[in-house]
């Protein structure tokens, strides 16, 4: 009878009249103690009311019977091939699709509903894959905010591969703690390739001198990321930059020079294809023929093997133990092996040279920046301390 009653009624209301009636009938049919005779007339008229003309009402039937297990299957079926933003909260909150109804949603829905199912509470894998394959750059970057989303690796690198350009997509990535190194390194990329553009398209710098800054950025945010890894992360990032053309030289004397070695050994025996305890072996040799072999069957240039050499020999002389972790160039270090190399034969050594000077000039900064760093904390201390007398 009271369904009777609302039938005849929703003819003559209006529009917001219609949907705040149409949200309290649905509510009922879910949670008030309705004769089995009147769960049917409900459910019927909650049918009908899918043909309403006016998406406020559609809106908010969807609105109420979204997040319940005992909404009808049809009805919320129905709503889901509605609007965009009608089918938004049915995508978002209802138990009622199986993970093959989301994944065809997400290749089929436009933004909106791409977005509503990458924010799904325990979203599962194979829905997680379709939104990192396909999905927009917003909905990859609520399932990046997802806490409770089973996100795979590949569809981590997807994403990064798909939006790494985005500074919102970068940060949700990089604030994540299950990001692999090599993806890590990649976004590094992504950074240095916008930030080189940007300042190129400025004109403030030389579109080869924002790269060659923008590449070197990227070499010592290579090292930091490879010295902070874990060691079961060390051999993946060395094949990611190996077959991306990045273990250069100059990356790898870098690591030698920040005193990381375990990235040396790492990517000279992905060089090589030796495994790494031999590579370690003929690098600690006390001989120099060994490490000489090993540079060359890894095809760096030979101009390198003096600066390679050096470093080798200042480490077994302590200067790679000066202050601070392998993720910095050690000033000493790169002096010691700058003033043996400047001593020989200029000759093919010249860009040896230049590359070193600017390591030289890259830890003096950085040294100073140190001490600045560490006498302002000692003045903030004695002020402290002052106050608190």
């Amino acid at each position: 009878m009271i369904v009777r009653d609302f039938l005849q009624w929703v003819r003559t209301a209006s529009a917001s009249e219609r949907a705040e009636a149409t949200g309290a009938l649905a509510r009922a049919f879910l949670y008030s103690d309705l004769s089995p005779d009147d769960l049917g007339a409900a459910e019927g008229a909650m049918l009908m009311l899918l043909d309403d003309p006016s998406p406020l009402v559609r809106r908010a039937l969807a609105d109420a019977l979204a997040a319940s297990p005992s909404a009808p299957p049809a009805i919320v079926i129905a709503l889901a091939a509605d609007q965009p933003h009608i089918a938004a909260p049915v995508y978002a909150l209802s138990p009622l699709f199986v993970d093959a109804d989301l994944v065809d949603a997400v290749a089929t829905g436009g933004a909106v509903v791409q977005a509503a199912i990458a924010s799904r509470a325990e979203l599962p894998c194979s829905v997680a894959a379709a939104v990192a394959e396909v999905g927009s750059a917003e909905s990859c970057l609520l399932l990046l905010e997802n806490p409770t989303a089973e996100i795979a690796p590949l569809s981590v690198d997807r994403m990064v591969d798909r939006f790494g350009h985005l500074a919102a997509i970068r940060e949700a990535l990089l604030t994540r703690d299950d990001i692999p190194a090599a993806t890590r390194q990649t976004l590094v990329i992504k950074l240095s390739e916008a930030l080189a553009g940007f300042v190129a398209a400025r004109a403030w710098l030389e579109p080869a001198h924002a790269q060659r800054i923008a590449r070197e950025a990227c070499e010592k945010a290579t090292v930091t990321i490879a010295a902070d890894a874990p060691q079961g992360e060390l051999g993946p990032l060395i094949r990611h930059l190996c077959a991306g053309g990045q273990l250069t030289a100059g990356l790898i004397l870098r690591a030698l020079l920040s005193g990381n070695i375990a990235l040396f050994e790492e990517a000279l025996a992905e060089l090589t294809d030796m495994p790494v305890v031999r590579v370690s072996g003929l690098i600690h040799d006390r001989g120099c023929v060994g490490l000489r072999a090993l540079l060359e069957k890894a095809r760096l240039p030979p101009s390198t093997y003096p600066a390679f050499k050096e470093a080798i020999e200042a480490m077994r002389e302590g200067f790679s133990l000066e202050p601070g972790s392998a993720t910095r160039l050690k000033r000493r270090m790169i002096e010691r092996v700058l003033t043996r190399c400047e001593s020989a034969d200029l000759g093919e050594l010249a860009p040896l040279l230049t590359l070193l000077r600017r390591f030289a000039t890259e830890a003096a900064r950085e040294e100073a920046r140190m001490f600045c760093d560490e006498l302002m904390a000692e003045d903030f201390a004695v002020d402290g301390r002052s106050a608190a007398a």
